[in-house]
C-alpha cells in the first residue's frame, strides 16, 4: 500500500511538473525588465531564442543540463525568453514538452518594438538570436552573443556565481 501512494505521488508530481511547462506566459519587455529585477537575489541566466531559431534549438539541450545541476539551488534561476510570434504559442508549448524544458519558459510578445527593447538589455546586441545574459544581484554580469556550447555555459557560470 505504501508503494501504491509513493508511485501515485511520485505520478501527480510529473503530472504537475509537465502542466507548469504548458503555461506559458506572453509577456511585453516592461513585464520582462520587472520579473528580471525580481530575481535579484538571484544568479539568473536569461537565454533569447525562438523555435525556428537552429542555433537556439541545438543550445537548449546544454541549458537544460545546466538547469538540472542547479535545481536544487535557490539562489540560481533560468528563464527561457521565446521570441516566436504570439500566434505559435501552441509551437511553442508543443515544443517545451516535446523537447522536455525544463527552465522556465517566456514568451515576450513585443516583437514590434524589438528596436526599443533590445538596446535595453544589452546595447551592443544586434537582434540576432541566441542571446544569454547573465545577472547576479539584479545587475547584469556577462552577455553572450550566439550559441553557447556547455563549456562556455558551465564557465560562464561557474566563474561568476559564486
Amino acid at each position: 500500500m505504501k508503494n501504491l501512494i509513493n508511485i501515485l505521488f511520485m505520478f501527480l508530481g510529473m503530472t504537475l511538473f509537465n502542466a507548469q511547462q504548458t503555461n506559458v506566459s506572453a509577456i511585453k519587455y516592461e513585464e520582462l525588465e520587472k520579473r528580471i529585477q525580481e530575481e535579484k537575489d538571484k544568479f539568473l541566466v536569461v537565454n533569447f531564442w525562438a523555435t525556428t531559431c537552429a542555433p537556439c534549438v541545438k543550445e537548449l539541450p546544454h541549458f537544460m543540463e545546466i538547469n538540472k545541476k542547479y535545481a536544487d539551488n535557490p539562489n540560481f534561476k533560468m528563464i527561457l525568453v521565446s521570441l516566436d510570434r504570439l500566434v505559435d504559442k501552441e509551437r511553442v508549448i508543443k515544443f517545451i514538452k516535446n523537447k522536455n524544458l525544463t527552465a522556465e519558459v517566456i514568451l515576450l510578445d513585443d516583437i514590434k518594438r524589438m528596436n526599443t527593447w533590445i538596446p535595453r538589455f544589452e546595447k551592443d546586441w544586434d537582434g540576432n538570436i541566441p542571446v544569454t545574459i547573465f545577472y547576479k544581484n539584479g545587475e547584469k554580469i556577462h552577455f553572450n552573443d550566439g550559441e553557447m556550447s556547455k563549456e562556455e555555459l558551465e564557465n560562464t557560470i561557474t566563474k561568476n556565481f559564486n
